[in-house]
């Protein structure tokens, strides 16, 4: 798997999270950010077993291609 860094949180206050990262092997995004954990929250979304949820700030979205015009070869 070769991932290539998209982007990380620029107010992160450690710079660990969250991340953005492209495969280009699988043509998917691998999204580090803040575990879900609030029930209240979960509660709204049909979430199966093998799945988690996390959450990124609005501000990354700058760093998924897409939205910048690109393609994933870019």
């Amino acid at each position: 798997m070769a991932l290539q860094f998209l982007g990380k949180n620029p107010d992160s206050p450690d710079g660990d999270s969250p991340t953005i990262y492209l495969d280009r092997t699988t043509d998917s995004y691998i999204v580090q950010g803040w575990k879900v954990t609030d029930p209240e929250r979960l509660a709204q979304l049909s979430l199966p077993e093998h799945e988690t949820v996390i959450e990124l700030p609005r501000r990354m979205v700058q760093f998924f291609l897409e939205v910048n015009g690109g393609g994933a070869n870019h």
